[in-house]
């Protein structure tokens, strides 16, 4: 594990941990619940590839902190992308790749779409991770998808908020099995990312975070100008390679082409055999994506 380091966003003091020094930049994005433990064995794996692997908890997590006591602990897909370009453009990173699953994919995916020209390709397990809210909001899954969805059904409630409060650890390690039915979770790996989740503020982004994507609680007005942006839904143009879990039951691989509809550059699509938290159980799939995107992208330089 490396030190962690802090810079100083709009809304929070990102933490991050660093790998590597001086060479192609990468970002990974961790998601719900897990925290950059999740790649730790894809950062050594890159780093020995010449990267230089920035690895930040998302707000609400570990170290990370909000600025302002008075500042909404918001978890919403535009709060998230915005610290990922406040902590691009405070590292001085180079139009890096940036990489994610979950809530860091979906960072990675409205960063890539917001700010084209910020980075240079996108690695995003499961696709498209961009919420459109509005249809979200009104228009119900089949009953066997929203069974999928319990959590976040009860974080709607303020009993399910307590449930988190109260219920951290247990139901977080719940998650990470029923997400993942075919892995056995290594021994000491929950308990080495469960802290991440003692941050003050985790229960409130993760509350806001999923009550505001279903029209549910109101977002922070700072970020309006963004999310009526990504309510056009419009493509992705970053080059990007996709990667699906075929062992997660919250998230079925969907085909080539019907990705292809949201990405102007799809460059390939892998299926990798893993549950929800691809990076962790299989480090080396995920970074020889990440990896193989650059090698596409150092082609094309002139």
């Amino acid at each position: 594990m490396s030190e962690c380091q802090f810079v100083t966003g709009s809304h929070v003091e990102i933490a991050y941990e660093r790998h590597g020094a001086g060479g192609w930049p990468v970002v990974l994005l961790h998601g719900f619940p897990y925290d950059p433990r999740c790649y730790d064995g894809v950062a050594e794996l890159l780093a020995g590839q010449g990267a230089d692997v920035v690895v930040p908890y998302l707000r609400g997590y570990g170290p990370t902190r909000y600025r302002d006591q008075d500042v909404v602990r918001s978890g919403q897909q535009a709060a998230l992308a915005r610290d990922l370009r406040d902590l691009i453009e405070q590292l001085d990173l180079f139009e890096p790749i940036v990489a994610g699953f979950d809530w860091g994919g979906r960072a990675a995916c409205v960063t890539s779409l917001l700010w084209p020209n910020l980075v240079s390709g996108l690695v995003s397990v499961g696709g498209y991770n961009v919420h459109d809210i509005a249809t979200m909001a009104s228009t119900p899954d089949p009953p066997e998808v929203e069974s999928r969805n319990w959590y976040q059904w009860y974080f709607h409630s303020d009993r399910g908020r307590a449930g988190l409060d109260q219920y951290r650890r247990d139901l977080t390690r719940q998650l990470w099995q029923e997400w993942s039915p075919a892995w056995t979770v290594p021994d000491g790996a929950f308990e080495r990312t469960a802290g991440s989740f003692d941050n003050p503020d985790f229960v409130e982004t993760v509350v806001h975070s999923y009550r505001h994507r279903y029209g549910l609680a109101a977002g922070d007005a700072f970020y309006d100008a963004d999310e009526r942006t990504i309510a056009e839904q419009a493509e992705i143009e970053v080059p990007t390679i996709v990667i699906d879990a075929s062992q997660d039951p919250l998230d079925e691989p969907l085909s080539p082409e019907a990705h292809a509809a949201h990405f102007a550059e799809l460059l390939d699509h892998r299926i990798l055999a893993t549950g929800h938290d691809v990076p962790q159980q299989d480090p080396a799939g995920f970074a020889t994506a990440i990896i193989d995107l650059h090698a596409k992208l150092a082609r094309r330089a002139p």
